[in-house]
């Protein structure tokens, strides 16, 4: 789908040394980086064609899937997923250097809410009366802390962040459990599979499933029979709101096989005959990175 001699600009959810920072650079390299402030706006820069592609969080593995994402991805543009990456997340507390001797005297905690989640226990038990400041990235705090050296802040975020902004790491890993990944989702208008080395053999598929109008019992029994007696195995299964009322949903549902499969074609054949509206974000292949100490 690339062309070697072809460099992309991909929008990515910053400032840099945000994690989907690392996680772009790890694609794409440092060429054709470009910033954006919120999820919304990496998502609406390459609906609207100002880029290639976005890379957007869509799912940690302590807090779940990432709502803003998936929303945007139902009831906005149509836009395919090309590649994911796995991200190992490692959380610091980090401050100015000018007040690295003050840390017992930290007024604030600033982070994004996911963050701040993941690192509950630590926070409860070193910063238990301390306000949380929620921001748009980890990148965004750690910016924002080294701005304001003579307040008694602190941020969350990754290595990269520390010494991007030149903060002092106060104290390492501190998020409440140790296996911490995030998936990043790699978009553009464009259905196919972002092919570079190091990816997954089999492909995944994922697909936003909206139940039949009627309503009638035993309808969920039946999509998840459609891939089950095809031996096509679903690595994650979720419901959302549809936004028009209490019990109203939509499903996402992730098959490790690509749309083209036989198997999958007559899946979707068959969904379609139960009256189900299916939306298919493409397959693509997965990507791990090792993490860095």
């Amino acid at each position: 789908m690339t062309d070697k001699n072809f460099t992309p600009t991909v929008a990515y959810l910053g400032p840099e040394a945000s994690f989907t920072h690392i996680a772009a650079t790890t694609l794409f390299g440092t060429v054709g980086l470009s910033p954006r402030p919120t999820i919304p706006d990496c998502i609406e820069a390459v609906a609207e064609g100002h880029v290639a592609y976005a890379i957007v969080p869509l799912e940690n593995a302590l807090e779940g899937s990432v709502p803003l994402t998936i929303d945007y991805l139902f009831h906005g543009n149509e836009l395919f997923i090309n590649a994911e990456i796995s991200t190992p997340i490692e959380q610091h507390i980090m401050v100015n250097k000018k007040q690295e001797e003050f840390v017992d005297e930290i007024e604030s905690v600033h982070s994004h809410p996911h963050a701040l989640a993941q690192c509950h226990k630590y926070l409860q038990y070193r910063f238990r009366r301390v306000p949380l400041i929620q921001t748009t990235s980890t990148a965004a705090a750690a910016k924002y802390v080294s701005e304001n050296p003579d307040e008694k802040i602190a941020a969350i975020g990754n290595r990269l962040a520390a010494e991007k902004y030149g903060l002092h790491i106060a104290e390492e890993n501190i998020h409440d459990f140790h296996f911490n990944h995030t998936r990043f989702v790699v978009l553009s208008l464009r259905k196919g599979m972002l092919e570079i080395e190091g990816h997954s053999e089999t492909p995944k598929t994922t697909l936003m499933v909206k139940l039949p109008e009627d309503d009638r019992s035993g309808v969920l029994h039946q999509i998840l029979s459609v891939f089950a007696w095809r031996r096509l195995n679903m690595s994650k299964i979720e419901s959302r709101p549809l936004k028009t009322g209490l019990g109203n949903y939509f499903f996402i549902i992730d098959v490790l096989e690509s749309i083209d499969h036989p198997m999958m074609k007559g899946a979707m054949e068959e969904l379609a005959a139960l009256n189900c509206t299916v939306k298919s974000l493409g397959s693509y292949f997965t990507y791990n990175e090792v993490p860095s100490r």
